[in-house]
């Protein structure tokens, strides 16, 4: 380690500095532990200030408070291998209280992980590894992507989820290869958010007894005081949900934290919440009040606590050689812990070869070599058929194929079409089960298959109505972010839905998710677009959504129309006018794509050759070379975008000269048929379209 001055001695993590090393009657090996212990509590802390400080811009008030129940659970019960984060049985950590990412940063170059001490210093600084909140993938040991409050609780709901299912599946008798916890540290604001209250009781009622989380409980948020906003008995509450509550009135108290965390470990079928009372910005002027949240201390403030709590002022950075030395050894711990598993691993391929194989294929996130031979493939004759009832099929075809899949509705699966046939439930007794029940709770679903997927092993999927997607929003941002491999199932696509109303027909949720970068939508237009889009889904890292219809749609027939082909780079001819030069060209997707096509015959009778161009996944077709793309859409070829939502968007694929026709204002509650006709999504009214469009006519936005 870099710096090596030592701090004066201390008599406990509550006390200030002081002239006897402990109390009378203390043995010197109990004295000298408690010592390093709070050595290394500090060391956490001042790190985190120090870095705070030099890039002037972060939160030195978690850190300063929760540096002792985060030392106490890294030191003495975290199960991880520093040199090798992705080990497969270690315990999960999710910082969702995300904003005191600096106290992670100091856990994890103290513990040697491969994240330099310069890196602490270049906190939240251009192109460094240490961002202002954590970063999955960005920098060794982070396990989500958390800051917007509430996220990493549902994560690590999710990680808790996986660990369940997967060892209920995998492990035998005397073979406990999947044997790990989830630990999380959250924070007021993190239970103030709908989403962790949802995910809770969804955890609870899962009886996942392997999910502790250490709630940072300090009385402040951004604002102020939590008195103004927050009064409920936040551990009544947890308890009603079924998890075990545990208090610990004093944050710094190790002994306290510690025997909490043993209690916590030992119960099995309830998840744990610990109370930890902490104080915000602890031993700084500003501690207890808002100051200490989300701003640096300040040059004369963080002297102060520095003195305050007996540090040394100078060097920053300051790693003592003991407290480095002791909090290395996780390194050897790790090594040990991870060789003892993968003996026993060994063991257990030799006992049990088949489940062995499949584990590893899946702990590698490999899909089987012949899963694709399931694929069902639908002729005209099979329909019409709603695309929420091809991408049904789908399933069923492929879920003995694919042991990874696993998922569920927002208490919408006899609607969504979602449900695994024969694969059981996942409950608090069978964690065996792939379908997920996640009751009506949309935004926990999505933030839960996110754990699900990063905690590795399994390929999840949630699904619900699209215009409820906007329940959903904050997560599926974190997906796209994050790149979780998750599948989201939106059906009910449109206006087409009818008597319901505008309050569930979507018009803005395809164009805003397709806003979201990293995101992939795709909007088949028939039952053999839909299972191109299982496809597509299943192989694509990042997360997509397969948006589907409820009313039937026309199947074509794939040995006239290239949709096999055609429908992995998101957008291809489908029919080519007669004599292949096109005076106008139809730009569709979902079910307008067969209004299209009733379109183009319309047009073809009227002696107007036109083009339909079907478009399931604007972003896959945007990756297209562009001799592909202009193969497609002809440069000066006028153009009509067909989309029973917003035209938001669709200028650009229509050019300046083309018509984007759609709906830029909600529906209405009738019958399906008579909101599509009133709203003038029929073929006449689509080939009139193109009829001005071709005279110079204005027409086309929304009727």
């Amino acid at each position: 380690m870099e710096n090596t001055t030592e701090p004066r001695p201390q008599t406990g993590v509550n006390a200030v500095p002081a002239r006897s090393s402990a109390p009378p009657g203390t043995s010197p090996q109990v004295a000298g532990a408690a010592a390093l212990d709070l050595l290394c509590v500090n060391t956490l802390r001042f790190l985190a200030v120090d870095a705070v400080e030099q890039a002037k811009s972060g939160h030195p008030g978690l850190p300063l408070g929760a540096a002792p129940m985060a030392y106490t659970l890294w030191d003495r019960f975290l199960k991880h291998n520093p040199k090798n984060p992705h080990w497969w049985d270690r315990d999960r950590f999710v910082l969702s209280a995300g904003h005191g990412s600096a106290l992670l940063y100091a856990l994890l170059h103290t513990t040697g992980y491969d994240l330099p001490l310069e890196e602490l210093k270049r906190f939240r600084q251009w192109g460094s590894r240490t961002p202002g909140h954590p970063e999955v993938g960005h920098t060794p040991g982070v396990e989500a992507t958390t800051g917007p409050l509430g996220q990493g609780f549902a994560m690590g709901v999710g990680m808790a989820l996986a660990e369940k299912h997967l060892a209920s599946v995998y492990n035998r008798r005397g073979f406990p290869i999947v044997d790990h916890h989830t630990y999380g540290i959250v924070s007021d604001g993190d239970l103030m958010e709908g989403i962790s209250s949802e995910a809770a009781s969804l955890a609870g009622t899962l009886q996942l007894g392997k999910l502790i989380y250490l709630y940072d409980d300090n009385h402040i948020s951004l604002e102020g005081p939590t008195r103004w906003a927050f009064t409920e008995d936040v551990g009544r509450r947890f308890e009603a949900y079924g998890w075990q509550v545990l208090d610990v009135p004093d944050g710094n108290d190790l002994a306290g934290i510690d025997a909490a965390l043993r209690a916590a470990r030992a119960e099995t079928s309830r998840p744990s919440l610990l109370r930890i009372r902490t104080h915000i910005g602890y031993g700084s002027p500003v501690q207890d009040t808002r100051e200490a949240h989300g701003e640096p201390l300040g040059p004369e403030k963080t002297l102060a606590t520095k003195e305050k709590l007996g540090w040394p002022a100078e060097p920053p950075f300051l790693v003592p050689p003991a407290a480095g030395a002791h909090l290395q050894g996780a390194v050897p711990r790790g090594a040990a812990a991870e060789r003892a598993w993968q003996e026993l691993f060994s063991r257990y391929r030799t006992n049990h070869p088949r489940e062995a194989a499949v584990l590893e294929e899946q702990m590698r996130g490999e899909l089987p070599r012949d899963w694709k031979d399931a694929l069902p493939r639908f002729r005209p004759e099979d329909g019409p058929m709603a695309t929420r009832d091809a991408s049904q099929k789908v399933l069923t075809a492929l879920s003995p194929r694919l042991p990874a899949l696993l998922g569920g509705s927002a208490d919408l699966s006899p609607s969504t079409k979602t449900l695994l046939a024969g694969t059981g439930d996942f409950d608090s007794t069978a964690g065996e089960g792939r379908n997920l029940h996640f009751g009506v709770r949309e935004h926990a679903m999505v933030g839960i298959v996110n754990g699900v997927a990063l905690h590795g092993g399994l390929l999840p999927y949630g699904a619900t109505f699209l215009t409820f997607s906007d329940y959903a929003r904050g997560a599926i941002r974190l997906a796209a972010l994050q790149q979780t491999h998750v599948v989201l199932v939106f059906t009910h696509d449109s206006i087409a839905l009818g008597e319901d109303g505008p309050t569930h027909q979507p018009v803005e949720q395809v164009a805003s998710l397709r806003a979201i970068p990293g995101f992939t939508l795709v909007r088949p237009a028939d039952a053999n677009e839909t299972a191109v889009a299982w496809t597509l889904a299943l192989e694509h890292p990042g997360p997509t959504a397969l948006v589907l219809t409820r009313q039937k749609l026309p199947i074509l027939d794939t040995e006239r129309f290239p949709t096999l082909s055609g429908t992995p780079r998101g957008g291809y001819v489908l029919s080519e006018a007669p004599g292949g030069v096109p005076r106008v060209v139809f730009l569709a997707t979902g079910s307008e794509v067969s209004l299209a096509l009733e379109a183009q015959a319309l047009l073809t009778s009227r002696g107007v050759p036109s083009r339909v161009v079907s478009l399931p996944c604007l972003s896959l077709f945007d990756r297209q070379p562009r001799e592909y793309r202009d193969s497609v859409l002809p440069p000066g070829v006028p153009r009509v975008s067909v989309e029973a939502g917003v035209t938001q968007g669709w200028d650009r694929y229509v050019g300046p000269g083309g018509l984007t026709f759609g709906l830029d204002h909600f529906g209405a509650s009738a019958p399906g048929p008579v909101v599509q006709r009133e709203l003038g999504f029929t073929p006449q009214h689509v080939a009139e379209l193109a009829e001005r469009l071709l005279l110079g006519e204005p027409g086309g936005g929304s009727p």
